[in-house]
């Protein structure tokens, strides 16, 4: 890559911010592939020289799912001889890290791509192509992966990254609150009123004290994204070429959304102390969060007394019952990348598809990393954590609906105005405004259609 195009490539993906799947939390994962086609075969790739490398390095952001995806990796490691070092970077510095390697510096092997950066680094040859890998891999079917995660890490034609994961969206809440303040518990036939009555009833009911719920308006994949579809309106349309978030609908999403942050903490405390620090220290009652952040609470302090229910839903048509349509969750997903430049192309290969594999995927799922980017692989998720029912997550597909998170060529470019004033920041600061709202949804509209405009 030329050193003019070097330097407009990182500015862009140094904008990206973090998003789902991001640096705190979601339990390990595996792969897709089986011993003969992932790993070329055990003959090809073991000591006896199938492979020009002996190592493979891995950069991850995530400390939580390290141990579980070294496990995995040992396992095709013992079947390759090829050994796999896994290296945790924190997120600010994974991406500055990778940045350096696509400008000219060292680069890992093997590493995690995210939905932010993606098209930017498929776009300037950073990435290995793995298009004819994936043809001659007969274990690797497009089909038997989440579309959406499959597809986000395609670009004219060609593949560069195997689906590594998906997260879904739960409701986390504090029972012990709950009890002390004589609320009945979230349950699945929770609407989003339910939801704000709830926590007007703590907030008030402790004058101020405990919030009852706190939302990060920065944080859109696990919260203000699936109010807006569940409602009936889309961020970024199918077709990646528009929106509907300035329509009756998308505004009808965002007036909730609007309610229940008067019942809630407000973004000056959420922006200092962080939702996760709110719940855990008891000053918010309950927070929507991902499925990558299960372990942080489950290995909590206060861990029994914590709960999961599925996202409420929006009764659009007043029946009195959920509906197709009415509850959704964002679902994301991580993709397993390698070096373009990599020394042996072959054997990061195989061990992309070994994590992608069946037989890694559900070992992902056993281990508690994180559920599968191969569909029907994470039953064995929801049991991963003894004495805490996740099972909310699981169900979220099962019983509810899932988009995708929303994405254009450049993402961060339409994210980050819709955070700041002239964007929503204004409405989301002052939550009593019902005005200020309307006009931010269509101001968002046009911020989102001039961005695509010029992409």
């Amino acid at each position: 890559m030329n050193k003019k195009l070097a330097a407009l490539f990182l500015s862009s993906v140094m904008a990206a911010g973090i998003v789902g799947c991001g640096e705190s939390a979601a339990p390990a994962q595996t792969s897709s592939s089986n011993t003969e086609t992932a790993s070329g075969t055990e003959t090809e790739a073991g000591s006896e020289g199938g492979y020009s490398t002996d190592s493979i390095t891995i950069n991850i952001w995530d400390s939580n799912q390290q141990a579980g995806l070294q496990t995995i990796a040992d396992e095709w490691s013992a079947k390759s001889g090829v050994k796999v070092n896994i290296e945790v970077i924190d997120w600010d510095n994974y991406w500055t890290l990778l940045e350096a390697g696509a400008s000219g510096g060292e680069m890992p092997d093997v590493f995690w791509m995210h939905s932010n950066t993606a098209q930017m680094y498929m776009e300037n040859d950073i990435l290995l192509d793995l298009t004819d890998y994936i043809a001659a891999d007969a274990s690797v079917n497009q089909d038997n992966f989440y579309e959406g995660v499959w597809n986000l890490y395609s670009s004219g034609g060609k593949q560069y990254a195997l689906p590594k994961d998906h997260d879904t969206i739960a409701l986390l809440y504090n029972k012990a609150i709950f009890d002390k303040y004589g609320v009945d518990y979230p349950t699945d036939d929770w609407t989003w009123d339910d939801m704000y009555e709830a926590a007007k009833a703590i907030t008030e009911g402790s004058n101020g004290d405990v919030y009852g719920m706190a939302m990060n308006t920065s944080n859109n994949q696990d919260g203000w994204y699936n109010l807006v579809y569940d409602y009936g309106a889309k961020v970024i349309t199918d077709d990646h070429k528009g929106t509907t978030i300035g329509s009756a609908e998308g505004k009808a999403g965002m007036e909730m959304v609007r309610k229940l942050l008067t019942v809630g903490a407000p973004q000056s405390v959420v922006a200092e102390t962080g939702t996760d620090s709110l719940f855990m220290s008891g000053k918010a009652a309950m927070i929507t969060q991902g499925s990558w952040m299960i372990n942080a609470f489950y290995t909590a302090e206060n861990h029994a007394d914590y709960a999961w229910a599925m996202l409420p839903y929006a009764d659009t048509n007043a029946n009195g019952a959920c509906d197709a349509g009415e509850r959704y969750s964002a679902y994301n997903g991580l993709g397993w990348a390698a070096n373009a430049n990599v020394a042996d192309p072959k054997a990061c290969y195989d061990l992309i598809s070994y994590f992608c594999s069946e037989e890694g995927q559900k070992k992902q799922a056993e281990l508690g990393v994180t559920m599968g980017g191969l569909k029907g692989v994470s039953e064995d998720f929801a049991g991963a954590f003894e004495g805490m029912d996740v099972s909310a997550f699981v169900r979220a597909e099962e019983e509810g609906d899932l988009f995708f998170r929303p994405y254009t060529r450049k993402t961060t470019v339409w994210e980050d105005a819709l955070q700041q004033q002239g964007g929503f920041l204004d409405a989301w600061q002052n939550p009593s405004d019902a005005a200020l709202m309307e006009t931010a949804c269509d101001n968002a509209q046009k911020i989102i259609e001039d961005a695509i405009a010029a992409e």
